[in-house]
């Protein structure tokens, strides 16, 4: 078997999260830890005040709530400063903090709270309690908006828990063992239903400590938040980033949703560090193109670096950062590793689908099928009550499973795809979806997703899901590529995605790979219907599974669709001559 291993060694990890609180209270006191957008203006908390919180909410939840080690509670709520202060609390005290995505509908969100086996319940507002019912045997729900309706006996009001602890020799949990386990977070669950990671302080704290041999972040720094502390991008890596070196977290009020918004929020916070994923990225960069003074503003000097994840970052953006002098960093893990396991270095040339090495600490190598596997001080404990998923996770000497395929190049490690997405044809060839799913949607940028499949067909084929945002306003001075002419609708996508899906099918190598025609489905992928999840990743099963019909008619089937359908054919393939459109 292939290894890597870092070339740099782990230094001295912090025990637990309540050590990491009372040192950085004695370094940052009356420095501003955390801050929000109020009436235009960012208004923040420093770390004294943080510090008190926390003490006030541990000591409340314990003594007037019933709350005991190893209890639970779910927080339900987008991010927010009481959300923070409860989650660090429940942390450092001896309890396991359980957030999930704030707008789960109530089926997901009732099963997650229910399987977490959570004693306690934190919700942001109305919008949370209303996917809610009174079946749920909950201790307390702490609702954390002022306002809000009395839905439960056992509703709260967060300000409860911050009165003034009568006890003031109380104190945090400093001893907890680094094993001991303090935060459970949900897979995004792209391969299918979300797993509950059991995640330990030294997982979370031993990360820090690699990647402070990385990166120059200290108490100057300024972040621009908007990803969820749900998921383990943001809730962990991120979140613990500004929290471990002192830098100061400022919640980006649009919650990245709004490029525009993004871009106002820049100018008064003009980060140092920024962490997103590529598609905002594109967008961000796509607002400077024809405007020298956002081009200034978001390229700004003191902007140290930008880290990306969740995909390769296409190399005309990670240029853009590049040629200004702004480093482009990018990782690979699992919510599973807490989550990072490999970084790129910014002083070397970055090389699409090369995620770098492995971070101090911890050690990558390739089963024999390619499958990466992982050792290291990062890795959980294990899931929840999942006696299925456990079996088989860990190898006999001690390596996690991920489920990715890789291969070890001069760069680092290089991403293929995920082992169970992988699928076979007929006559025996196996096809690997990933690789021309990315150039289909590198290529175009009218197609928002796309899903290459053919399991037991003759040939593979692609349901391409279009982004309808562009499609409705077209944008003539920022052209995807050169030469695309910006098709207005789906018809006009339809008779220009032929020579681009052939362009794609060129950068396959094996024949057999090569789809034979393609589908644009006028449809979207969203969290509500699963397809998408939260974190707005493709969740490929779901896909497959809610348009199999669709499927099926292109392998001749004459299923009734419920939405227009636009066939695009690469090769004369009977079964489409059989095909109603």
């Amino acid at each position: 078997m292939q290894t890597l291993n870092s070339e740099i060694t782990l230094g001295e990890v912090m025990p637990n999260i309540a050590q990491l609180l009372d040192r950085n209270v004695k370094l940052f006191g009356n420095k501003t830890v955390y801050q929000e957008k109020h009436n235009g203006i960012y208004e923040g908390i420093t770390w004294n005040e943080l510090y008190s919180n926390i003490l006030n909410i541990a000591f409340n939840l314990r003594n007037n709530f019933g709350f005991k080690q190893g209890d639970k509670i779910v927080i339900f709520s987008p991010n927010r400063l009481e959300m923070l202060e409860l989650e660090l609390a429940v942390m450092a005290s001896g309890g396991v903090a359980v957030p999930i995505f704030a707008f789960f509908h109530r089926e997901t969100a009732e099963l997650l709270i229910t399987h977490s086996d959570a004693k306690y319940l934190a919700v942001g507002g109305d919008t949370q309690l209303s996917r809610l019912s009174s079946t749920l045997n909950l201790n307390a729900i702490f609702v954390f908006d002022k306002e809000y309706q009395e839905k439960f006996s056992q509703q709260q009001y967060f300000s409860e828990l911050l009165l003034e602890r009568t006890d003031k020799n109380y104190s945090l949990n400093t001893t907890a063992n680094p094993e001991e386990v303090c935060l459970n977070m949900y897979t995004s669950g792209t391969m299918g239903i979300p797993k509950c990671v059991q995640l330990m302080h030294k997982n979370i704290l031993s990360q820090q400590a690699a990647l402070s041999q990385f990166w120059n972040v200290d108490s100057n720094d300024r972040f621009l938040s908007y990803l969820p502390w749900h998921h383990s991008f943001g809730g962990i890596f991120e979140l613990f980033a500004a929290l471990c070196n002192g830098a100061v977290m400022s919640l980006e009020s649009g919650y990245g949703k709004d490029p525009k918004e993004i871009m106002q929020n820049w100018k008064l916070i003009q980060p140092t560090a920024f962490f997103s994923v590529p598609k905002v990225y594109q967008a961000l960069v796509d607002l400077t193109k024809h405007d020298k003074e956002a081009e200034e503003l978001f390229f700004h000097s003191q902007l140290k670096f930008v880290f990306t994840a969740a995909a390769a970052l296409p190399q005309k953006l990670s240029d853009e950062f590049e040629k200004r002098g702004i480093a482009v960093m990018e990782g690979w893990g699992l919510t599973e590793t807490s989550p990072c396991c490999t970084i790129t270095n910014p002083n070397e040339k970055r090389h699409t689908g090369v995620v770098g090495k492995p971070i101090p600490g911890v050690a990558i190598r390739l089963a024999d099928d390619g499958e990466i596997q992982v050792k290291g001080p990062n890795v959980m404990k294990g899931y929840y009550k999942s006696d299925e998923a456990n079996k088989d996770i860990i190898t006999t000497d001690g390596w996690f499973c991920t489920g990715d395929i890789g291969e070890i190049t001069t760069g680092g490690l290089k991403l293929i795809t995920r082992k169970d997405r992988i699928f076979k044809l007929l006559n025996g060839e196996k096809v690997i979806p990933s690789d021309l799913e990315k150039l289909i949607e590198l290529k175009c940028h009218y197609i928002s997703f796309a899903v290459v499949a053919g399991n037991g067909q003759e040939y593979p084929v692609a349901l391409l899901f279009p982004n309808k945002k562009l499609l409705d306003h077209p944008d003539y001075a920022i052209s995807p590529l050169e030469g695309c002419f910006c098709p207005r609708d789906l018809s006009e996508l339809q008779k220009c995605l032929h020579g681009c899906l052939h362009d794609a099918n060129c950068g396959i190598g094996q024949k057999f790979s090569k789809i034979k025609a393609a589908m644009i489905i006028d449809d979207e992928l969203s969290v509500e219907n699963n397809t998408l999840t939260p974190s707005l990743k493709m969740a490929p099963k779901n896909v497959l599974k809610a348009y199999k019909a669709y499927l099926e008619n292109m392998y001749g089937a004459k299923n009734n669709m419920l939405e227009e359908v636009y066939i695009i054919k690469l090769e004369d393939v009977p079964a489409l001559k059989k095909m109603t459109v």
